[in-house]
């Protein structure tokens, strides 16, 4: 169920005028999305649409991007969970959260419970001080995702978060995800699982051939559609 939105303007305020990997070639153009506090942006569309482009322009390492980043006050935090977990070989899970800590600036006190509670509520405590390169590909998905909530950002940014999560995974996951919430964090997030975004996104931004293609809430999409009571499922099938 989704948390509750808090008062003030967006987290995070996007607009992307054009952007792509080589110059003069562009992948994506004319994106506009704002993330609310407390909100939940799903970013959805087609294999090879521009969504993880459209990531990549957001957390500045696109080559090339013409675009307008706003993070809150312009001072504000964010946490970049990849789809393809990225680790270092020679460092152990907790060799890679103390990293993450040192990044973030976060105190002994801050981020060693902190990192106690993440691994015992997503079943990792017994992998505390082994490599990762022994882990199966849930394991690596959850070691992402302890890394990306433990400094409590403004903004979370997640591209294809179920991705080998099993069930009782991805149940902690979305408990996680509403406290931050309720916290007033704001997550932008780009899934393909769309049964599960239409029961958690307050709105969409869906992507099709680099521009978008519709936006709002599942509502405000159906009305585009013509199908009031249509499944974000069909309303993707119809618009793409």
């Amino acid at each position: 169920m989704p948390g509750s939105q808090t008062e003030g303007g967006p987290v995070l305020d996007v607009f992307i005028r054009q952007a792509g990997y080589e110059q003069d070639q562009s992948r994506i153009s004319g994106i506009r999305l704002q993330v609310k506090p407390g909100g939940l942006t799903g970013l959805i569309g087609p294999n090879g649409a521009g969504k993880s482009t459209t990531i990549k322009a957001i957390i500045g390492i696109l080559p090339f991007a013409d675009a307008v980043i706003a993070f809150r006050g312009g001072k504000g935090s964010y946490a970049y969970v990849p789809e393809q977990p990225v680790y270092y070989e020679t460092l152990t899970l907790w060799e890679h959260l103390a990293l993450a800590a040192a990044v973030n600036e976060l105190p002994d006190e801050v981020w060693v419970p902190r990192s106690e509670q993440l691994l015992e509520r997503f079943r990792l405590e017994e992998a505390k001080h082994l490599l990762p390169g022994g882990f199966s590909k849930g394991m690596l998905q959850k070691m992402m995702l302890l890394i990306g909530f433990l400094s409590k950002p403004d903004v979370y940014i997640v591209d294809e978060p179920f991705i080998g999560l099993d069930p009782r995974a991805t149940r902690d996951f979305l408990s996680l995800l509403n406290e931050e919430r309720e916290r007033g964090a704001g997550i932008l997030m780009s899934t393909h699982v769309l049964d599960t975004a239409e029961k958690i996104c307050d709105d969409f931004v869906l992507i099709d051939h680099g521009r978008m293609a519709a936006e709002g809430t599942l509502d405000d999409i159906r009305g585009l559609c013509g199908r009031p009571e249509a499944s974000l499922f069909d309303c993707f099938d119809l618009l793409t």
